[in-house]
């Protein structure tokens, strides 16, 4: 099989199958976590927890911004969390799109790179971008074949002048769409929330195995992840319930 052929086949099986990578990366993060743990010593210098905390935190949020924008300017049938197979009913190339080809899987980097982060070793976050770019660079690959296949020269042309990966905001051109936070409740009403549990847990095993007291004491993390529990289980209810997200070509 000629190697085009060969990263297409795997890049639809990995997309298929993408969310098992994060839960991967997870257990792996977390072991490292607790191994650094039990084999450090006082006298390693560390930057502190609190301080790497913030910084997962904003680097997840602007994960969770980069999805939330391109989702709430996108029309009905793209930038979707199917699985089962590739679906395009058009080539968006305005917005976001304007700048960068694969934004969702941009926004992904930042909201898993928030979780690397948390284990404060820079030789786990470089593996871990390493292995996000093989990964995903399959997926996108197969995208851009089944974009390719099905729009011809509309998205050659458009992939010719667009990055794939790393946005070139010089490029920006409004979208025609209005911004439907509708949408972005719909299908991004998890992010806030795994962002804020995947950090309290990570902060509870840490607080339990320096301590052997179960309730953390920042108060502050367990209140944000209450909070942001709550919406996202109101949501999930009104999206199941109702038709109050839904909108005419959206």
């Amino acid at each position: 099989m000629a190697l085009q052929e060969e990263f297409e086949k795997q890049g639809n099986f990995l997309f298929k199958y993408r969310g098992i990578l994060p839960l991967i990366f997870l257990l792996g993060g977390l072991i490292y976590f607790v191994a650094d743990i039990y084999t450090s010593t006082n006298e390693t210098p560390k930057v502190s927890f609190e301080i790497i905390q913030i910084i997962a935190i904003a680097t997840g949020l602007l994960g969770l911004f980069i999805r939330s924008f391109t989702v709430g300017y996108t029309p009905k049938n793209t930038s979707g969390r199917n699985t089962e197979q590739q679906v395009a009913d058009e080539v968006n190339n305005l917005g976001i799109y304007s700048i960068v080809r694969h934004p969702l899987y941009l926004g992904n980097f930042f909201m898993w790179l928030a979780i690397a982060i948390l284990t404060a070793n820079v030789w786990f976050i470089i593996v871990f971008t390493l292995i996000y770019w093989v990964y995903y660079e399959r997926i996108m690959f197969a995208e851009e074949q089944f974009l390719r296949k099905k729009f011809g020269e509309i998205y050659i042309n458009w992939a010719n002048s667009t990055p794939a990966f790393i946005p070139c905001f010089k490029k920006y051109k409004k979208p025609t769409l209005k911004f439907s936070w509708k949408k972005v409740f719909k299908k991004e009403k998890n992010g806030l929330f795994a962002l804020f549990l995947l950090i309290l847990v990570f902060n509870t095993i840490k607080f339990y195995l320096e301590t052997g007291k179960y309730i953390t004491t920042d108060k502050w993390l367990i209140y944000t992840t209450i909070v942001s529990g709550v919406l996202y289980f109101i949501l999930k209810i009104l999206k199941r319930r109702t038709q109050i997200f839904n909108e005419e070509g959206r």
